[in-house]
This record gives C-alpha cells, structure tokens and sequence, in this order.
C-alpha cells in the first residue's frame, strides 16, 4: 500500500475511535513498522535465538524485514576454543532469515571483547607472534564468512576500535598490542576475500559526538586513502533524549558521506536517562517509572532522527533497532544496577509508544 494511503487510513480509523466514544489512545498499526520505510531502507532488528519462538517471533515478522544476530556471531560465542564452532545459535537465527525472506546483519567478525584467550596466546599461557594472530583471526574469518556467504548482505568487519581517550586513536587492547594498528586493515582483507560480494563495515557508539566522530572520520580516511575493502561506516546509535541535537546528527551523516561510503544505523534505541558507560549502583532517588516528560522527549527524539533519516535516504541504507521492544533491552540495569529503562517504540506488552506514532506518521 502507498505511503499517503496507509497514513490516511491510520487518521480515519482515529478518527472513527474517537466519534464513537471510544479511547483517543491510537489504534494498533494497520501495518508493520517496516512496511512505512518500504521506499526507503530496511528495519532491522537485533535477536537472540529465545526472539524466535511463538508471539514474539510473529512480532518481529510483523514490524521488521532485517535481523543482526545480538550475540551469536561474535567471535568468542563461534568459536571458544581454536578450531572449535558453535554453529547452533547462529544457524538458527540465519535459517529464521531466509525462511522469512529477511536481510541479515553479520555482527562482529573482531572486536575487543568477546574475543577468547585462546586467540591471543600460546599453548603455555604466553602472547603469541603477529604471524600467529594474524593466521587465527584469518582463519576465524574465512570460516564465519564463508559459512553463510551469500546469506549476509552485510559484515560489522571490526568493531569499537577506536579509543575513548580523545588522545589516542586505536584504544589499546591485545589486537594492538601483537598485530598493531593494521589489525584493523587486516580484518577488512580477510573478510574480503572470503566473500567479495558482502558489505563491509566499521562498527561504532558515540559516532556522532563531534569529538569522537572526528576520530572516527580519521581512522575511515586512513582506510579508504590505502584502498582498504571497507563500503560503510555503521552508527550504533545509542542515544538518548538528551542527545545527539539535529545539527550534530545532521553534521556527522554529512563528513561520513564525504568519504562515500553507506551509512548503517545499526544498534538503534534511545534511552530515558543520560548516557553512561561505566557501571554503577542506584541511586536512591533514581525510580523505573517512565513518566510523561520522558515520553514525550522520547517521541521528539525518535521523530527528529527519523525525520534526519529520511532525508539522508540517499546514504543511509539500513536502519536496525537493538531490541525489539521494552520488555526485553539490554540497557535494563546496565549500567546502572537495578534500573529499568524504556528505550524501545514498542513498551513491554509490544503496543506502539507515542514514538512509534511520531516515526510512521510522516
């Protein structure tokens, strides 16, 4: 159904609602999220195998067309020890793709954590050579990539190299330390090689702070003046109501799009707190509740970047929220313990917010 007729309908069936007494609250959506952003990218959505069962995978089917595997495909899950795969949970969630007819985002091939001991040291417990680690992470690519090649359209290649410290660019860890700075070149060649056909991408948060996005834009620069394989740059997007602004936003879609590459929003949610990293206890005046403030800052925020989004059509070609709803998020209590957070369109029984509404009717 064309867009304009599908916010038509959604205005008359409040409107029907509302002449007949009933609640002003809106309806259900006479479609899926997904299916208002049909002419302009994919929505995706973050899962884990448990995602794929009974409503809540008739949920997902319904309001998504693009799934990034939460955990399953990070290294450490795929393969705990040398030469060891899990390819269970994985699998499960690729086959729930196809079947579907869904796009899938591969997410991570490197990255600093949830990388086993194993890759990085020998059999008495000692740092390996460059050479060593640079077989194991080839070898860990060729064999991710190659298992679903043809599958997934698009690779998180490396993710959250660089360095929160603004006076560092690579933030240090043992990929740094025995490779170097070209892990990161490295890990694009090899999962080039294993598939020529997949996207490739940087993965990263806080990319449209203007510090770190500068950074970012750096570490980017580097790779393309080489002619490394890299085709896009993919935004995490985990902000809240207090941030990013439009211009921040608006600015740093514009210097990644210099470069010419894609642009992937790929962990969207918008928290109701302001942004923390490192965890910590309660507070006792902190409560759960989210209150009429929150929502509708909420919806403001949602409303302006899908607004930006839209506008960005051109560059930003797919657009995956980290969790489906507020029944289950990762940023319950974390970082702070205890605390629930409301970042999703979607509250914890799966009914649309006020945000959803501000996203679809446009």
């Amino acid at each position: 159904m064309h867009t304009t007729r599908r916010h038509t309908l959604h205005i008359l069936l409040t409107c029907f609602a509302m002449m007949f007494g009933a609640s002003s609250v809106p309806p259900e959506p006479v479609t899926g999220l997904k299916d208002y952003y049909t002419d302009f990218f994919p929505i995706g959505v973050a899962v884990n195998p448990r995602s794929l069962h009974g409503d809540e995978a008739d949920f997902i089917k319904r309001h998504f067309n693009s799934i990034t595997a939460e955990n399953a495909m990070k290294m450490a899950p795929l393969q705990p020890a040398e030469g060891k795969f899990n390819w269970r949970l994985a699998d499960r969630i690729v086959d729930f793709a196809v079947t579907n007819n869904m796009k899938i985002r591969g997410h991570a091939l490197c990255w600093h954590q949830q990388a086993g001991n194993w890759l990085f040291e020998d059999s008495q417990g000692q740092p390996v050579s460059r050479d060593v680690l640079l077989e194991r992470l080839r070898t860990h690519i060729h064999t991710v990539v190659g298992r679903y090649k043809g599958k997934i359209f698009a690779w998180d290649v490396v993710n959250e190299a660089i360095d929160d410290n603004p006076n560092n660019l690579l933030r240090p860890s043992k990929w740094t330390e025995i490779i170097g700075d070209d892990f990161v070149e490295k890990a694009f060649e090899f999962a080039h090689e294993a598939d020529p056909t997949a996207k490739l991408f940087y993965n990263d948060y806080n990319c449209v702070r203007p510090e770190k996005m500068k950074r970012i834009y750096t570490l980017l620069k580097r790779l393309k003046d080489k002619n490394i394989p890299i085709h896009g740059v993919g935004l995490q997007a985990h902000w809240s109501i207090f941030e990013p602004s439009e211009s921040e936003l608006r600015a740093a879609l514009d210097q990644y799009a210099s470069l010419g590459l894609e642009i992937h929003i790929t962990e969207l949610d918008i928290s109701v707190y302001p942004w923390e990293k490192e965890r910590r206890a309660k507070q006792p005046d902190e409560a759960d509740a989210f209150t009429d403030g929150m929502r509708q800052a909420q919806s403001d925020q949602y409303g302006m970047a899908f607004h930006v989004f839209r506008e960005y059509r051109n560059v930003i070609s797919s657009v995956t929220f980290w969790n489906a709803h507020d029944g289950y998020t990762w940023l319950d209590y974390y970082p702070v313990a205890g605390r629930k957070n409301h970042p999703s369109l979607f509250d914890a029984n799966r009914q649309p917010k006020d945000a959803f509404w501000q996203v679809v009717n446009f």
